[in-house]
């Protein structure tokens, strides 16, 4: 059975900057994996960023969005944080293939457990 993020007395807004905060280091998840931990269903996934970008204009600069990865293992990267993200990922040990996907993806998920 998956844990859900604490519920009580929070939004689902405040269960997901929680949720992506409690991600560690070298490991990846999704935004399908936040969503269902918080309580939503999959196509809650969608508001995921939107969620994040706000809490990070609002002061939450510690959020580790380069930890966030779609469902396949495929990583957002803009040309003009290409540098940037891929130099984290470095850092944590995460491999990045060519084609912009984590290599072993399926070992380093993190599952809300």
């Amino acid at each position: 059975m998956k844990k859900v993020v604490k519920k009580v007395g929070k939004s689902f807004s405040e269960r997901v900057v929680d949720a992506a905060l409690t991600i560690p280091s070298g490991r990846v998840t999704t935004y399908g994996r936040i969503a269902r931990a918080c309580g939503a269903g999959p196509m809650a996934s969608q508001s995921i960023t939107s969620i994040l970008g706000r809490a990070y204009q609002a002061g939450e600069t510690s959020i580790p969005f380069h930890r966030i990865v779609y469902a396949n293992g495929t990583i957002w990267v803009s040309n003009e944080y290409r540098a940037r993200r891929l130099a984290l990922y470095k850092k944590e040990g995460i491999k990045v293939l060519p084609n912009n996907k984590i290599e072993n993806f399926s070992d380093i998920v993190f599952d809300f457990l």
